[in-house]
């Protein structure tokens, strides 16, 4: 199972997103994990790498199974570690090798196309305390089929 982390730089009342070029889906930065790394080493490395920021301090906010699905039968599965940062230090990248970069005002980024199922990310981390656990299934074409969410409270 591939595992992957993201992370959702927020300073202020903007957050920095990354719109993919293949469907233009804006994104929290990050990407797949090593073998044998940390979920917070694996955070920090992929945020820099893709933004030409270092994270300080990320905290993990949210772990996510997601599942495609085919005619019932699941073709691929991975988890996904988001984490959320206010401090940041470094240059932004001029142009990112995955997609491009924007600072968007967070009241803004749930109206940004994306995975449905990010905008219940999204949601949570913008506006509820503590942690959130679930899974979504897509469509290969990422039309979601279902989820489950659980938000735990600090």
């Amino acid at each position: 199972m591939q595992r992957v982390t993201n992370c959702i730089l927020v300073p202020g009342d903007e957050a920095l997103v990354l719109q993919k070029p293949r469907r233009g889906w804006f994104v929290a930065p990050g990407g797949k994990m090593e073998p044998g790394e940390s979920v917070r080493d694996s955070v920090v490395r992929e945020y820099r790498e893709e933004t030409g920021f270092h994270v300080h301090d990320p905290r993990l906010r949210g772990v996510f199974t997601v599942v495609i699905q085919e005619q019932g039968e699941t073709v691929s599965e991975w988890m996904m570690f988001t984490f959320v940062a206010s401090q940041y230090t470094g240059t932004q990248l001029a142009e990112s090798p995955e997609g491009e970069l924007a600072w968007k005002p967070t009241a803004e980024i749930e109206t940004l196309p994306m995975a449905p199922g990010d905008r219940f990310i999204f949601e949570h981390m913008f506006h509820r305390p503590g942690q959130l656990f679930g899974t979504f299934y897509y469509t290969p074409d990422f039309q979601l089929i279902d989820y489950h969410l659980t938000a735990e409270v600090e």
